[in-house]
């Protein structure tokens, strides 16, 4: 009979304090100075509201992130599933009491804050799939009757997220469920039987999309096709990054920018801006510091010693890179505009809420990474 057993190993406080990871945190305190400069340069270099919205926001979730480390990751999965439940519901929520803003319903508001409940299920998908798995043998995970219940739980928020609608969230939320089953050690068959049925549907997959949907799809491949339209964006964030050159035209001095030729400039399209402004050296700085970001959560995922923070560690830093990747893909042309913040840089109370959430959990596996969590 399975016995309901944390390892019960005890921590004195400066224990945990000296099991805190201080480079990932000083890596988290450069992204987001950068971020308020960037918040800054977009409204003209004038301290107004989108500045100290998110300057407070960052102050907040940031001293929370600190807080939730020191809980311990025990906890974190004796409630996965409540987790990915309290999503769940405000996912549906949404549909009936959701906020409007250009033709999608996303978010609730709860006064201090609209929150945006897809933001989090993002998280939840990967404590909640990184739970599942740590309960599977390695020679169960290639049972079908194992599978079927993690894409059921993928498949119904990402629906909810696309009644919004909003495809591109739904994407990065199948994306972090599909990276933990890959590194559970599901088959490699798998993957490829699924790929070959998504080439086969996607003409029917179109079909159903709405037509701004498929407007996105066409500018994608080209833009020139409504140069004032639908590729109005990609074509002006092209040209902005193009214009920053090596060394960029100064902090301040981005003409894209200050002459409002870059739209949606202090949310998906923040990178843009920094790159004019910056260059190219400045934009590989900012990449490498996302780069060390990823790093330090993959090593504490190999540091750690239950499979349950260490599929979560590797999930989560998959995802995060997900995100920059998305978001960076977007602004240069290599992929369609969609919604996908760039973390910590872009403007935007869930999506600071969320990382900062990941964020902690990763630290929590890092201060307990002793501790043994038993099957149950």
């Amino acid at each position: 009979m399975l016995t309901k057993r944390f390892n019960t190993s005890s921590y004195s406080f400066i224990d945990k304090l000296k099991s805190i990871d201080y480079f990932m945190i000083l890596v988290v305190m450069l992204i987001g100075c950068i971020s308020v400069f960037a918040i800054y340069s977009t409204e003209g270099g004038h301290f107004s509201y989108y500045t100290k919205n998110h300057l407070i926001r960052l102050v907040v979730f940031f001293s929370m992130f600190l807080v939730l480390s020191f809980i311990r990751i025990s906890i974190w999965y004796r409630y996965a599933y409540i987790f990915y439940l309290i999503g769940l519901i405000l996912l549906i929520l949404v549909l009936f009491f959701g906020i409007s803003a250009s033709g999608s319903t996303r978010w609730i508001d709860l006064y201090l804050l609209n929150l945006q409940p897809s933001e989090l299920m993002k998280i939840a998908i990967i404590v909640s799939f990184a739970r599942y798995y740590h309960r599977i043998q390695n020679a169960e995970i290639q049972n079908y009757k194992f599978l079927l219940q993690p894409i059921i739980l993928l498949i119904i928020p990402c629906y909810l997220v696309i009644k919004q609608p909003d495809l591109g969230t739904s994407i990065l939320i199948a994306g972090s469920g599909i990276a933990i089953i890959w590194l559970a050690g599901l088959n490699i068959k798998y993957f490829v039987y699924s790929s070959l049925a998504l080439l086969v549907s996607l003409p029917f997959a179109i079909s159903i999309l709405k037509p701004y949907q498929k407007s996105r799809i066409l500018t994608f491949f080209n833009p020139d096709r409504d140069p004032l339209g639908a590729g109005y964006q990609i074509i002006q964030s092209k040209i902005a990054i193009g214009s920053g050159g090596f060394y960029g035209k100064g902090f301040l001095k981005g003409t894209q920018s200050y002459l409002e030729f870059l739209p949606e400039k202090h949310t998906d399209f923040i990178f843009t801006l920094f790159s004019e402004e910056f260059g190219f050296l400045g934009s590989m700085i900012l990449l490498l510091l996302y780069v060390l970001l990823v790093y330090r959560i993959v090593r504490i995922g190999f540091e750690t010693r239950s499979f349950f923070s260490r599929l979560y560690c590797f999930g989560f830093a998959s995802a995060l890179f997900l995100y920059v990747f998305v978001n960076i893909a977007m602004v240069v042309g290599l992929l369609p505009i969609v919604g996908a913040p760039l973390p910590i840089m872009s403007y935007g109370g869930s999506s600071m809420l969320s990382i900062m959430l990941g964020l902690s959990i990763v630290m929590s596996c890092k201060i307990y990474s002793q501790d043994q969590i038993s099957n149950y």
